[in-house]
């Protein structure tokens, strides 16, 4: 059957299905989340929230922390030597490798963009929080929260396996399986994925037609006990390992744009120095609780180690001078963290959360930094071997205080302080082009620094009536400032870049029917010290601070049930951004909006469910155009925004599910990452139309 065939079975699946097999009316439920640590309406909490339950990641076939961000509004990732998220105009952070999103799942803290990975089996729902969270949440979060819920035990034995097989011989595997030991006391968990894809990018260099291979493997385990009706704990370990080959783009020498790209040249890429990126993530958490008629105390204990060994052809091409240049990148990364809460259990009074939280990371690079030949000639060789020991001490509460029976007042704050230790040792040589002679590089730095901070917040939540509320907040935002890793300079003030800090506004309406509800809100987000990507001459990396910068939008999402057993949901998101004060010296950046922004995201869901099991979806989503940087030029280029359409049917009984499923089904062409600096630019693509098919047996 040819692709644009296809396609027209998918739609007409899902929209003939919608029209002529209804039989019950689907009603929403009421939304219970735990996104201020007690158990309330998702109508009363004064913020934004997504919601996703297991069914909808089920349905939608949400399988990454990337599939989750891309049903949020205004929330989108790239892919940057790991995931880079971007929230609301707040980006990755270069040298510290925090995302401005933070992930929780099983109290484990995820934030680093290399390591922004975790399985989606034995999930209870998936909550969104959007906006800091650092009055709540024992790791700050500038921009926000994806906390994902696992599965209460029980004492039935249940599970669950899946198998997918697709285009480019993508196979994936998945087992959950959830066992009581010893009835109400002890349960178990096992669950693995393990996933492997070919890609659909060929090396011409060596013949190696999966040369964008991926072998990803991921096993975890928890034992859940509870001796007591008040006391209970959870050990989780987890272990991961991940394995990309290549590289879904391609680089060009000299100075080129985004026009001189394409798809098709990605797919035939030449590159002498094969890539390759692998994770090893470590991580084991320890939850003790204990609970009292009138108050909950809670200690999450929590160690998680990723090692990164990572090869990548310098100039991303080959043909070029800069032949058998390459970059290396081998280092890992260790955090210990403890967090201590306590709270009430009041659902009529006041409800107080208060909590501590001590963090040790230690950031360490073995290997880091390049080897640059040109012509065939040895100019350049340089490692910057350091380590970055980071200590946070942090100590934070809320309060939720009824002033009426529809009006809520929440007060919150959070004091930390930070201290970060840089020692780098520099080994190196570089080219003299006076003399022909290689210059040692040698250098040896030790820097530290120390950052207190406060971070407020207030919010009132007004309910209208029983099926409207509104709410209001000001909040700030907070993410750690650091030391460039890769410099070469005995001044303090070249290697610091301070912590970038954001004061948050929002304004928003809830609604809960029947059969449909939403959130709409609008906000205004003041940023200062923004971390932004320089680069040299010299061609060191690093990060500076940007002075002001501001963003400000609308995002709405809801769930509809317009007629029997067909289900609409959706979210929209428009923002627009702006460096307020950005200046470099040289260039003045001024007005320019904040790169790798989407100016909208959107997504519509349009779903069927027959009586009888058949089902069929359509799901469409729509990023807007962006910026990227461009370090050779000072110039902001402009990709254009693009659509994706995926579609699934399948047949589902109370034990299996069958089903057939599509990504892309348009083939659309876009560009998701675009680098340039004085040496080369280079690109990389979405991936381009995909078929799969699939089983899950549930028991």
């Amino acid at each position: 059957m040819k692709p644009k065939k296809i396609l027209k079975f998918f739609l007409l699946s899902s929209i003939v299905g919608n029209i002529s097999y209804a039989h019950e009316i689907k009603k929403l439920e009421t939304v219970t989340v735990t996104a201020n640590k007690v158990e309330e309406s998702i109508q009363t909490v004064p913020q934004s929230i997504t919601v996703i339950d297991a069914e909808e990641i089920e349905e939608k076939g949400i399988k990454t922390i990337e599939d989750i961000i891309k049903e949020i509004p205004n929330m989108s990732t790239t892919p940057d030597r790991g995931v880079k998220v971007n929230f609301r105009g707040l980006n990755a952070s270069l040298f510290t490798s925090n995302n401005p999103i933070v992930v929780y799942i099983d109290g484990i803290p995820i934030f680093h963009k290399g390591d922004f990975s975790t399985m989606l089996e034995n999930i209870q729902r998936v909550e969104v929080l959007r906006g800091p969270q650092g009055t709540l949440y024992g790791k700050d979060a500038i921009g926000g929260v994806i906390n994902i819920i696992t599965k209460e035990p029980t004492n039935e034995v249940d599970g669950s396996l899946r198998m997918e097989y697709g285009k480019n011989n993508y196979k994936k595997g998945m087992f959950n399986i959830n066992a009581p030991i010893i009835k109400n006391k002890l349960f178990f968990n096992l669950k693995a994925d393990v996933t492997s894809d070919n890609g659909w990018i060929s090396n011409k260099y060596n013949n190696d037609s999966k040369a964008a291979k991926e072998r990803d493997a991921r096993f975890g385990t928890s034992l859940y006990f509870k001796p007591t009706d008040k006391l209970s704990t959870k050990l989780v370990l987890n272990k991961e390992r991940i394995k990309n080959y290549g590289f879904k783009g391609y680089g060009i020498v000299g100075d080129s744009g985004l026009d001189k790209f394409s798809r098709d040249k990605a797919k035939n890429n030449s590159l002498e120095m094969p890539m390759i990126e692998k994770y090893t993530i470590d991580s084991q958490s320890l939850n003790i609780k204990y609970e009292e008629d009138k108050y909950l105390i809670e200690g999450i204990t929590v160690h998680r180690k990723t090692k990164k060994n990572a090869r990548y052809d310098l100039d991303y091409t080959n043909g070029t001078v800069l032949d058998d240049s390459y970059m290396f990148d081998d280092g890992s990364a260790n955090t210990y963290s403890q967090e201590l809460r306590i709270s009430n259990k009041n659902t009529d009074g006041i409800r107080l959360i208060g909590g501590l939280y001590i963090e040790n990371e230690k950031m360490k690079k073995d290997l880091y930094g390049s080897h640059v030949m040109y012509t065939g000639m040895d100019i350049a060789y340089a490692d910057h071997p350091s380590t970055i020991n980071s200590n946070t001490q942090a100590i934070f509460a809320q309060s939720m205080i009824p002033l009426s029976k529809q009006l809520e007042l929440t007060l919150g704050g959070r004091y930390q302080k930070i201290k970060k230790e840089l020692d780098l040792d520099l080994n190196g040589y570089s080219l003299n082009m006076f003399t022909y002679t290689l210059d040692d590089l040698s250098f040896k730095y030790k820097e530290e620094e120390t950052w207190n901070v406060f971070i407020p917040k207030i919010a009132l939540n007004y309910k209208i009536n029983d099926n409207l509320s509104s709410f209001a907040s000001i909040s700030k935002g907070y993410m750690p400032g650091g030391f460039n890793s890769m410099t070469r300079s005995n001044n303090k003030k070249d290697n610091l870049f301070e912590p970038q800090q954001s004061t948050n506004y929002e304004v928003g309406i809830k609604g809960g029917f029947t059969d449909f509800n939403f959130t709409t809100s609008i906000f205004r987000m003041d940023i200062k010290d923004v971390h932004v990507y320089r680069r040299l001459n010299t061609g060191m990396v690093y990060t500076d601070n940007a002075s002001k910068a501001h963003s400000k939008g609308i995002e709405f999402d809801f769930r509809y049930f317009p007629i029997k057993n067909v289900e609409i949901s959706g979210a929209f998101g428009y923002i627009k951004t702006k460096y307020d004060s950005y200046n470099v010296g040289d260039y003045n950046f001024n007005g320019q909006e904040i790169e790798t922004t989407p100016s909208h995201t959107a997504n519509l869901s349009i779903a069927y469910y027959h009586p009888k099991g058949f089902y069929a979806r359509t799901d469409i989503k729509n990023q807007g155009s962006m910026y990227f940087y461009d370090d050779a030029n000072k110039s902001f280029p402009k990709v254009s925004g693009y659509t994706l359409v995926d579609a699934k049917i399948g047949y589902k009984t109370s034990d299996w599910d069958i089903y057939a499923y599509g990504k892309n089904l348009t083939d659309k062409e876009y560009i998701n990452t675009y680098e340039a600096n004085s040496s080369f630019s280079m690109a990389t693509f979405g991936d381009p139309r995909f078929f799969g098919i699939g089983f899950k047996y549930t028991f």
